[in-house]
């Protein structure tokens, strides 16, 4: 009896086996279909391959130039006078409102853009910084007032004709603001070294090594 029940077991375990290469052999060929006479199959053999660059595109842009050092800033060459135009000019305008001052120096600015009158460059210079102390009655001592910081902005101009001078200094003379001094004079080498901050100790090693 045991022996007969252990053949039908093997013959069970024997179909189920067929059965399952069955499926697997059909599951097989429907990966494949036919196109063309010949079969493709739609299996992914790549996902174990390297991809050789798949999805790299920075080949394909065009290499960037080097980048180029920053040359030093040179002072521009000073126009001198002639018998119909002004050299260069230094429009300087100065006061306590740093912003009456960045203003103005924008508003003389656009007036020579408009009237055809070149600017050479237009920068602000330091600030500078006043205290005012004041002695107690009776006291030696001296103490610290109020401090008053100074903002002064340049507009460098150059080729100012001779005729239109005059209105020019006319028309920013009305439209000054309160608290906003104005002083036009001809810009020399001066000038260009007050733009930087003096090193005295970096100097003192460059006049030791030359």
């Amino acid at each position: 009896m045991n022996s007969l029940i252990s053949k039908v077991a093997h013959i069970r375990h024997t179909g189920t086996l067929d059965h399952a290469l069955t499926i697997f052999r059909s599951m097989e060929f429907m990966s494949k279909t036919l196109f063309g006479g010949f079969f493709v199959t739609s299996e992914r053999h790549y996902r174990s391959m390297p991809t050789h660059g798949i999805g790299k595109y920075k080949h394909l842009l065009p290499k960037d130039a080097p980048k180029k050092k920053k040359d030093k800033h040179q002072m521009k060459a000073i126009k001198a006078i002639t018998s119909t135009d002004y050299g260069t000019l230094s429009v300087l305008v100065f006061g306590y409102d740093m912003i009456l001052v960045e203003r103005y120096a924008q508003y003389i600015h656009n007036l020579c853009n408009r009237f055809n009158v070149k600017v050479d460059e237009s920068y602000a210079l330091p600030t500078k910084t006043t205290e005012i102390m004041i002695m107690q009655d009776q006291s030696t001592k001296m103490f610290v007032d109020s401090v008053l910081k100074t903002h002064e902005r340049v507009v460098q101009i150059r080729q100012l004709n001779a005729t239109f001078c005059p209105i020019f200094l006319e028309v920013l003379l009305k439209n000054q603001p309160e608290g906003v001094q104005l002083s036009i004079k001809e810009h020399t080498e001066a000038d260009y070294q007050a733009r930087f901050k003096a090193r005295p100790e970096l100097e003192g090693l460059m006049a030791k090594m030359s």
